[in-house]
Order: C-alpha cells, then sequence, then structure tokens
C-alpha cells in the first residue's frame, strides 16, 4: 500500500502542449547558444495563470535537457548541466546571488560582497558544465524600485557571464512590472514567451436540419465524431458520442445513439425527415432547433486520458475519466494543477478507504485549492431580509 501511496503523491507528468513546445524551444535555444561567443543570449519565460503547470514544465523540460546533456556529452561530460533556483521574495542582488551560490553548494562568508560571490558563482557555473539554468519565480521581481532594478541588472550580468541558457517561469509577467525600467526593457528585448494558459473548452453548437430533429445524446455524439475532438478520427462511424472512449485516447468508440438514431428517425418519418404525426418539418425535437453542446478540447481530454491510464487502483475501469472529462474541466476550469491534484487525493482516498476506484462522488467530496472551488461552486452571499416594522419596535 505505501509504494501506490508514494506513486500517487509523486504521479506522473503528462506532457501538456506547453511541456512539448517549451521543450522544443529550450533546445533550439540551447544549441543555438552552446557555441555563441556574443554576450546576448536569448532567453525564453514561460508564463500564465497560477496553478496552469508552470513549474511541473520547467521540471520537466529540466530532466529531460538534464539527460540529453549527460547523454551527448557521455562520462566525460558536465555533472550538473542543468541548475534549477527561485526568485526569493523582494530579492536584492545579493539575495540572487545567494541563491545561485546555494545550489551549487559554493561556500560563501558572511565577509563576501556581493561581486566576489558573483564571480565564485560564474566560475563555478562554467566549470561545472552547466548549460541549463531555470529561474522560478520570476514575477517577483520588480524593476520599479531600487533593489529589484538591481536585482535585475545582476540578473542580467549574469546571463553574459555564464554560459548557458536561462529559462524563466512567473505568474502572468506581462501583467507585472518585471518588463518596466531599463533592466526590465533589456530582459523583454532578450526573452521569448510561451504562455501556459488553462487547457481550453470548445464551445461547438450542432444545428439540427428542418426534420432532422435528433437533439441530446445523439446529435451532440454526430458532432463530436466530425469534428474530432474526442480524440476519435473525423466520421469515425456511427454512434460517435454514445459509447465508451478508451483511457488512451484511440478512437475506439462503442455503438450508441447517435447517427443511426438519425436514419432510423428518417425511416420511420418520411425520407425527407418530417413526422407523420406532427406534420412536415417537425422532427424528434420538434422542428428546427439547435443543439448546443460543450464539445472538450483535444488536448484535455488526451491529459485527462493519459492520467487515468497511470492510475493503479484495482477497481479502476478504462473510460471512466474520459467520460468524467466535462466534469473534470468544470472542477478544474482547465488548470493542469487543480486536475493533477484532484486525481491524486482522489486516487490516494481510493486506497485508503478500500474502493480502489475513482468515482464522481469521490471527486466531489474533495475540496481543492481555494481559486479551483471558486470558480465550481461561487460562494452567493445571503441577502440580508429587510427589517419589517414590528421587529423595528421590538428591537429599540
Amino acid at each position: 500500500m505505501e509504494e501506490r501511496l508514494a506513486y500517487h503523491s509523486r504521479f506522473v507528468t503528462v506532457r501538456t502542449p506547453a511541456v512539448v513546445k517549451t521543450l522544443l524551444e529550450v533546445r533550439t535555444l540551447m544549441a543555438l547558444g552552446r557555441y555563441q561567443r556574443a554576450t546576448a543570449r536569448p532567453s525564453l519565460i514561460v508564463t500564465g495563470p497560477p496553478t496552469t503547470g508552470k513549474t511541473t514544465t520547467l521540471m520537466e523540460v529540466g530532466r529531460t535537457c538534464h539527460l540529453a546533456e549527460r547523454a551527448r556529452a557521455g562520462h566525460g561530460g558536465s555533472q550538473v548541466p542543468v541548475a534549477y533556483l527561485l526568485v526569493p521574495p523582494g530579492a536584492s542582488a545579493k539575495a540572487l546571488a545567494l541563491e545561485f551560490a546555494r545550489y551549487l553548494g559554493i561556500p560563501v562568508s558572511g565577509r563576501m560582497t556581493q561581486a566576489q560571490i558573483a564571480a565564485s558563482v560564474c566560475h563555478t557555473y562554467n566549470t561545472a558544465g552547466v548549460r541549463l539554468v531555470m529561474i522560478d519565480e520570476i514575477h517577483r521581481l520588480n524593476p520599479r524600485t531600487s533593489t529589484g532594478s538591481e536585482a535585475a541588472d545582476f540578473l542580467k550580468d549574469l546571463t553574459e557571464r555564464i554560459s548557458a541558457t536561462f529559462v524563466y517561469a512567473g505568474i502572468d509577467v506581462t501583467a507585472t512590472a518585471l518588463f518596466s525600467g531599463t533592466a526590465g526593457a533589456q530582459l523583454a528585448g532578450r526573452a521569448g514567451l510561451i504562455d501556459c494558459d488553462p487547457l481550453p473548452v470548445v464551445a461547438r453548437t450542432s444545428t439540427s436540419a428542418a426534420g432532422a430533429g435528433v437533439t441530446g445524446s445523439g446529435a451532440v455524439g454526430g458532432a463530436r465524431g466530425r469534428s474530432g475532438n474526442d480524440g476519435s478520427r473525423p466520421g469515425d462511424g456511427p454512434g460517435d458520442g454514445g459509447g465508451e472512449v478508451p483511457e488512451s485516447g484511440a478512437g475506439r468508440i462503442g455503438r450508441g445513439r447517435g447517427a443511426n438514431n438519425t436514419e432510423g428517425a428518417s425511416r420511420r418519418d418520411g425520407a425527407d425527415g418530417s413526422s407523420r404525426r406532427n406534420g412536415a418539418g417537425a422532427g424528434r425535437s420538434g422542428g428546427e432547433g439547435k443543439a448546443s453542446a460543450t464539445v472538450l478540447s483535444r488536448p484535455f481530454r488526451e491529459t485527462v486520458a493519459a492520467m487515468g491510464k497511470a492510475l493503479d487502483l484495482q477497481q479502476h475501469r478504462p473510460g471512466t475519466l474520459v467520460r468524467l472529462a466535462p466534469y473534470l474541466h468544470e472542477r478544474t476550469a482547465g488548470r493542469i494543477g487543480s486536475l493533477s491534484r484532484l486525481l491524486r487525493r482522489a486516487a490516494i482516498t481510493a486506497i485508503l478507504d478500500g474502493s480502489e476506484k475513482v468515482t464522481r462522488t469521490g471527486l466531489d467530496a474533495i475540496a481543492l485549492d481555494h481559486l479551483a472551488e471558486e470558480h465550481y461552486r461561487p460562494r452567493i452571499p445571503a441577502r440580508r431580509t429587510p427589517r419589517t416594522n414590528a421587529s423595528a419596535r421590538r428591537s429599540r
């Protein structure tokens, strides 16, 4: 049991579109700057709202680049190709220098000046062969203040003296003061941006022709099959929305109430789809109308499918999480951090209570972070009932 609890606590990292894009961009920048002699090496900033997987993206990119650099250089190459550190709150230039020194265990005495620490950091990082420096919580840097401006200048100095690619992550950096001032403008002029946004939901409206009149699960299923948003190929056949979608996201679709019901309705109601009982132009929905359905984007469904496939629960049935994908998106607003936390907690709870499966009831019983809960269950202020004249007189 302990091994499975530990596994679900760590869980897996799913390669979302943001992870794939960031990894490709980082490896390109590393190759670009490997033999560059000019000082202005390009960098990258991963930005987005909270709980959208920015730190997870950074960690996965760092792990992949670490393994790739070790494989490229062989046994005689760098033992520390990747460094990761956090910007401390209200960071000064010296505080940043100490963070760089702490990561590689560089000895620092209280009498050392900032310039001496910086010289030791640059020498050690270049000697150790660090090729990628990842700096998280970059939004804490505020170049508008004197302390923040000195820290930003110090960081710029390090990017020119350390032969490595710098990648940053922060919350909505374009809405902060990070790019303000001279130092911020220099950072903006060297860094590209990758948006790590919530995985989207695609709203699509399916319009039924006069007399076609199939609304509900059948019509929605047909729309999903044609668009391919559920992981199936376009036009995968009848009943696209009514069957079971496997966790793997491959297009195996079960038999359901989809296009077949439309055909059946047409045979019963006439070649032109008009109902014999209700008159021309009247189908099962009672005439021409629209069936609105929320069709989830492919990246979110594939992310849910990958996480469902990774669950180690004895009673877990394939397809369970994919069928719950609309609910999961509603619970988490498409934020990968909230989604991972929800499923990990549900799996650990299932192990501890012996149910060994993730259910809608179990998921709904879990309270997530405040941001996700406010999205799913917004707090409605209680109405103040007006006091009657009688109660007002009694209170006096």
